[in-house]
């Protein structure tokens, strides 16, 4: 059963930074194409970055270049996403996902296991 299960969400102060984490069970993320998704209340998906499977490329959304990273530790079968000079329109849920399908794009439909999401707040 593939499982994904995401942590490091908080509040944190506009210009702040957080890194969350995406521990994965029942995949092996070097097989997968992985991503970070985010929503906020009354909008629609947002894809921020995805890294194709066997690493075959990284996508970013324009608007989050620059300021978000995506990274996978293999050894922990984790995923995370570095965010800097965070702004309070990056308040959402952050959700990761995973598919064995490659390489990858920022549309939610093309990703089929989903964590349970993790709730950022930039406030000051």
């Amino acid at each position: 059963q593939v499982q994904l299960v995401e942590s490091g969400g908080g509040l944190v102060q506009p210009g702040g930074s957080l890194r969350l984490a995406c521990a994965a069970s029942g995949v092996t993320l070097d097989y997968y194409s992985v991503g970070w998704f985010r929503q906020a209340p009354g909008k629609e998906w947002e894809g921020i970055s995805c890294i194709g499977r066997n690493d075959e490329g990284t996508v970013y959304a324009d608007s989050m270049k620059g300021r978000f990273t995506i990274s996978i530790d293999n050894a922990k079968n984790t995923m995370y996403l570095e965010m800097n000079n965070l702004k309070p329109d990056d308040t959402a849920v952050y959700y990761c996902v995973a598919d064995r399908r490659t390489p990858c794009w920022l549309n939610p439909q093309r990703f089929d296991y989903w964590g349970q999401g993790t709730q950022v707040t930039v406030s000051g």
